[in-house]
């Protein structure tokens, strides 16, 4: 079964101290005190929280990084760069939903190589991970960015937004601690 990295796109939407979470990614456009309090709570209650710079990474003491690589000229140029102070610091890239370049990020060691999936050709990621979690060791996550059946892909997590989250795995507030609308 796949697990989840839950991407905080709201202030004070999901909760760091959420049993059922163990990871978590904060956007970009989420306030620095706001990236600050989540990174302590969760690292408080043993979480892992990523990023999506290396800035964001050591700024707040976060356990890693998502690097979006699905644009880059150079990858393993780009990955280096976006990763040289980052020892010891989790690391996962997202590619463009292409085998050489899976295999081209791969060539990089990430912990986990990330394909973006869309309604309109979500069979051909779908087979693109499967050949993947096949060929390859490291591990894979999905980004739907769509409405797409993710638990039909071969991968081993999925990253779903808060609210993604929140809709579809809490059907009554009341069933969870962790469900804190912004006011």
């Amino acid at each position: 079964m796949q697990k989840f990295i839950i991407q905080i796109e709201e202030e004070n939407f999901v909760s760091p101290e959420d049993k059922n979470l163990e990871c978590f990614l904060l956007s970009n456009d989420l306030s620095a005190p706001f990236k600050a309090d989540f990174a302590l709570k969760a690292k408080k209650n043993g979480k892992i929280v990523l990023g999506f710079s290396a800035d964001d990474c050591l700024s707040y003491q976060l356990d890693g990084v998502l690097l979006d690589l699905s644009s880059a000229q150079n990858i393993k140029k780009d990955y280096q760069a976006a990763t040289k102070n980052l020892k010891n610091k989790i690391v996962g890239a997202i590619c463009r939903n292409r085998r050489h370049e899976a295999m081209l990020v791969s060539e990089c060691e990430p912990d986990f190589v990330v394909f973006k999936a869309w309604a309109d050709g979500a069979e051909k990621v779908k087979e693109l991970a499967a050949w993947y979690a096949e060929m390859f060791l490291i591990q894979s996550a999905l980004l739907p960015v769509d409405e797409v059946n993710y638990s039909a892909f071969k991968t081993d997590f999925v990253i779903l937004s808060d609210r993604k989250y929140v809709k579809k795995y809490l059907q009554n507030e009341n069933d969870s601690c962790m469900l804190r609308r912004s006011k």
